[in-house]
């Protein structure tokens, strides 16, 4: 349980028992969401099959949307940990570099990880690729959209790895996580695994964006 998923909570999970049902009752609603999508999920049937009582279910969630809101956020820090490792793990040529990295990983996570391609990190989409559902633009915070959310993150990534950090860069990681993000659903619109030139064509738009940012 991260601390980011672990603070959408209404009681944080202390003992180890209590971790592990959180974890389980996420599992679970990723799954469903594959299976049976946001509207039909339910948090009786999320219970059931986590093997907790529905009780249990509301000391930690408050309804659905606090469930779907704690995935949300489990996924963004999935992806950041992945990203982070896999940064430095290689030598860049150029800070754009981490453009390929991050839509790789992406995709990757699209393809493989469960209720993934229904809601990646919030916004929840009635079909692949979209369109997405009313009022789910702002899963990750009250205040911020899911996008602006993901582009702070994304940007506090790479400043911290040594990106050059200029006071325009929060804006234009903003600018590229939204033309990625629609990229990319127009990929996966086309093709269910995402269409590959598209995707190709994705990382070829930021990369050139970002070329006036993100350079050493």
């Amino acid at each position: 349980m991260t601390n980011a998923a672990a603070g959408t909570l209404r009681r944080r999970p202390a003992q180890r028992r209590s971790v592990e049902r959180v974890e389980r009752m996420l599992d679970e609603c990723a799954l469903l969401l594959d299976e049976v999508g946001y509207e039909a999920l339910t948090t009786k049937e999320v219970a059931r099959r986590a093997e907790v009582p529905i009780g249990t279910f509301y000391q930690f969630f408050p309804d659905k949307q606090g469930l779907v809101r704690a995935l949300a956020m489990r996924n963004l820090d999935a992806f950041l940990g992945r990203m982070a490792t896999r940064l430095s793990a290689v030598t860049l040529g150029d800070w754009t570099d981490a453009v390929d990295l991050s839509v790789d990983e992406f995709v990757r996570m699209k393809r493989t990880t469960p209720g993934f391609g229904v809601m990646d990190f919030g916004e929840i989409l009635a079909a692949p690729g979209g369109p997405a559902l009313p009022g789910t633009q702002r899963m990750l915070d009250a205040a911020l959209e899911n996008n602006v959310v993901v582009a702070d993150r994304l940007r506090a990534l790479v400043v911290d790895l040594g990106a050059p950090a200029g006071d325009d860069l929060a804006r234009a990681f903003v600018v590229a996580v939204e033309a990625a993000d629609a990229v990319l659903k127009l990929a996966f619109r086309v093709h269910p695994e995402g269409d590959l030139e598209l995707i190709a064509e994705c990382k070829a738009l930021i990369r050139r964006y970002l070329a006036a940012h993100l350079t050493r």
